[in-house]
C-alpha cells in the first residue's frame, strides 16, 4: 500500500522539474541580430562574429602566403598606376567594400544582396587588375 502512495503522489515528477513545464519560455529559433553571450561587455551577434573571423582569417591567409610563398610580396603596377602588394590590395578591396555597403545603404536600404554581390566583383577587380 506505501508503495502505490508513493506512485500517486507527483512528488518524483516534481523533483524532475515537471512542475515548471507551464512556465518555461518557448525557444526562439536561430536569429543574426540576438546576441551571443547577452552578459558580454560587446554585443556580438553572428553577423559581426562572423565577419571579424573572415577578416581576420584574411589577413593570416596573406601574412602566410606573403611570409612563405611570395617572400619578396608580388609588387605590380596596377591599373590605378599605384604599385601594390597582396596586402595593399585586400586593404583597398575592404575599404572599397565598405564603401558600397554604405552607399547602398544610404540611398536605398535593404536587402544587402547586391551590394554583396558589387562587393565581390570589386574584390575580384582588385586582385586580378590593381
Amino acid at each position: 500500500m506505501k508503495r502505490l502512495i508513493w506512485l500517486i503522489l507527483p512528488t518524483p515528477a516534481l523533483a524532475q522539474g515537471w512542475g515548471n513545464v507551464a512556465q518555461q519560455q518557448e525557444e526562439k529559433g536561430f536569429s543574426w541580430t540576438d546576441p551571443l553571450w547577452p552578459s558580454f561587455w560587446m554585443a556580438w551577434t553572428p553577423a559581426t562574429f562572423a565577419l571579424f573571423c573572415t577578416l581576420f582569417a584574411a589577413i593570416a591567409l596573406i601574412g602566410v602566403l606573403e611570409g612563405f610563398k611570395y617572400r619578396d610580396g608580388i609588387e605590380r603596377r596596377g591599373v590605378f598606376g599605384l604599385t601594390t602588394t597582396l596586402g595593399d590590395r585586400l586593404f583597398i578591396s575592404l575599404l572599397g567594400s565598405a564603401y558600397i555597403f554604405l552607399a547602398w545603404l544610404g540611398l536605398f536600404g535593404q536587402p544587402l544582396w547586391w551590394p554583396l554581390a558589387l562587393s565581390i566583383a570589386w574584390g575580384t577587380f582588385c586582385f586580378r587588375k590593381v
